[in-house]
Formats: C-alpha cells, sequence, structure tokens
C-alpha cells in the first residue's frame, strides 16, 4: 500500500513539474515579440517593420492649444493670430489660433482653390440675376446680368478685388448653385484636417455659421499653395480682364487690396511678400491671410483675425513678422 502510494505521489510531482513547464513556455513566447513587428504580426496593420506609413500632419505645423510669444507684440488689438514657417514646419507665433472666428473675404482662398481643383479656366460663364443681386456696401467687381466671362478672369476679380458677385458666379458655374458649391467648401475642409471650419458663402458676407479658425485658415492656405493654378493668381499684383457685357467687349484692370503690395504699408526689413488675402466685415473685424518669404528664404503664413482697425491689422503683422519669422 505504501508503495502504491509513493508511486502515486511521484506521478502526481511529475505531473505539476510539466505544467509549470508549459505555463513557463507561453508567458516566454508573449513576452520575447520583435517590438518592431507587432502591428504586422499581430495583425493590426498590413504593412511590414520597414514600410513607409504615409502620416497625415508629415509636412504641417503642429501645435498645442497655448498661446507662444503674445507678450512682445499688440497682441490685444486682433481676436487671433498665428505664424507657421512653412519650410521647417514649425508655428513661430500663435494667438487663439483654434479659436472660432469669422473669416470675412478670406473665405475667398478657399473659393478660389475649389475653383482651381474642379474648374476650367477657359470656361465662359453666364452671369446670373442671383450674382449681381448684392448690397450697396459690398466689394464687387460690377459684373451686370448677363455678362459672359471666364472663370479665369473671375478668379482674378475675386482674388484682387474680392468681388462678392464674382465669387456667386463661380460657385453657380461650377455646381449649379451656390449650396452645392459650398458643400464641397466644407467637404475640402474637413478632409484637410479643418475641423473647426463651416462655410455657409462662397464670399464671406457675415453669417453666424460661417467660421474657421487662424489654424484652419493656415492648412487650407497651406494645401492651396501646392495647386499652381491657385498660387499665381494668389500671387498676382495687378490684371487685365476681357469680357463680354450688355453684347460688347469690356476691358478691366484689377489691382491687388493688399497695402502690402501696393505699397501703403512697408514691408518689414528681410521680408518679400509675395501674396495676401484682405477681409473685413462689421463681424470679423480686419483680417488679413499673409503670404512672405524671409532672408532665408524660409515661407511664412502669417494671419490675423478681427482687428479693431485697418492700421492695427498692418501694426500687428508687423510685429509677428519682425519678431518671431526672421
Amino acid at each position: 500500500m505504501k508503495c502504491i502510494n509513493k508511486i502515486f505521489s511521484i506521478i502526481l510531482i511529475l505531473c505539476l513539474m510539466l505544467s509549470l513547464v508549459g505555463c513557463k513556455s507561453d508567458d516566454t513566447s508573449v513576452a520575447t515579440y520583435d517590438m518592431y513587428d507587432t502591428s504586422t504580426v499581430y495583425g493590426i496593420t498590413h504593412n511590414g517593420s520597414s514600410s513607409d506609413i504615409e502620416l497625415f500632419a508629415k509636412d504641417l505645423c503642429v501645435t498645442g492649444t497655448e498661446d507662444l510669444g503674445t507678450s512682445a507684440v499688440d497682441s490685444q488689438v486682433a481676436g487671433a493670430a498665428g505664424a507657421f514657417n512653412t519650410t521647417e514646419q514649425t508655428v513661430v507665433y500663435a494667438q487663439k489660433i483654434h479659436e472660432k472666428m469669422y473669416p470675412a473675404s478670406t473665405t475667398k482662398i478657399m473659393t478660389a482653390y475649389i475653383a482651381c481643383l474642379y474648374g476650367d479656366l477657359d470656361e465662359f460663364y453666364t452671369v446670373s440675376a442671383n450674382a449681381v443681386k448684392q448690397d450697396s456696401d459690398s466689394s464687387v467687381i460690377n459684373l451686370k446680368e448677363g455678362d459672359v466671362i471666364s472663370l479665369r478672369d473671375l478668379l482674378y476679380g475675386l482674388m484682387l478685388r474680392s468681388g462678392n458677385d464674382a465669387a456667386v458666379t463661380i460657385a453657380e458655374g461650377i455646381s449649379g448653385d451656390v449650396e452645392t458649391f459650398v458643400a464641397k467648401m466644407n467637404e475640402t475642409a474637413k478632409s484637410l484636417g479643418a475641423t473647426n471650419t463651416n462655410f455657409v458663402t462662397p464670399n464671406g458676407l457675415h453669417d453666424e455659421n460661417h467660421y474657421t479658425s487662424v489654424y484652419d485658415m493656415y492648412l487650407i492656405l497651406n494645401a492651396a499653395m501646392k495647386n499652381e493654378t491657385f498660387y499665381n493668381i494668389f500671387t498676382a499684383s495687378n490684371y487685365t480682364a476681357n469680357y463680354t457685357s450688355g453684347g460688347s467687349p469690356k476691358t478691366v484692370e484689377w489691382n491687388t487690396t493688399n497695402q502690402y503690395t501696393t505699397g501703403k504699408i512697408t514691408t518689414p526689413s528681410g521680408f518679400t511678400i509675395i501674396g495676401g488675402k484682405t477681409g473685413t466685415t462689421g463681424a470679423a473685424g480686419y483680417c488679413l491671410v499673409l503670404l512672405s518669404e524671409n532672408e532665408d528664404h524660409d515661407k511664412i503664413i502669417s494671419i490675423v483675425f478681427n482687428a479693431d482697425c485697418r492700421s492695427n491689422l498692418y501694426l500687428l503683422m508687423n510685429e509677428i513678422l519682425s519678431n518671431y519669422c526672421l
């Protein structure tokens, strides 16, 4: 009887030892994975460890929510502002860059970008009654119902003279109606990461539901600048348009509203102004989206929204460029 108990005890001990060895083996297999191949081995991605994975923000200036550099400039004269060195991919000035702001006519940057993506610059559009139905104080290029004008001419009138009538004509010409065009504007904004943006009009006339942020506008212009057609229009200082009005040929000259380019405002030392878009409404204040180049040939996108007057708009822009963008 004792022998049987002894044999039984030995068998029990052997079983316990085997079970412990099995547990140890399982633990070892889990703990000794190759950390660089984990996503592939466990089916999280289909890319191997040496694959190039395209990152959404790899070519963007990325920042948090904290302000940067506001104490060294007269930041109180504007609601929000930012400066982005797109060459170095750095945010060099930040003032409420993620907060909701009204963009006024800087909206037309997106309008022009959509037109360059989806329109034919040599196509001619007939101006509608809806397009010319603008308030007496509205910024227009003085189109008349029935005028026939190319998309190319409309885009220069949109960006240089900030024509609200041109914006509506573009929207109707490309999408058939303003609402469909605006939906494309919003869809494109979201695809660029501009998630704090909602457009209601193609021209930026005030609407409480029409808004963006400094950072979103940077994202939009940063993308638009990669389109050669947009770049050529955005950086132009003047343009001669030829179209048909009242059945007769008409020629007009348009010049930019950007006061750096017109020479009314002195450009800060060390900078070359490449292009820009202004905007003004009662609710939006004075706005400017600017593209410049510093003495190191770095491209700078700088933005001021909701300045309390035109002189302070350029004052703050000058201070931001001089202090943070050289």
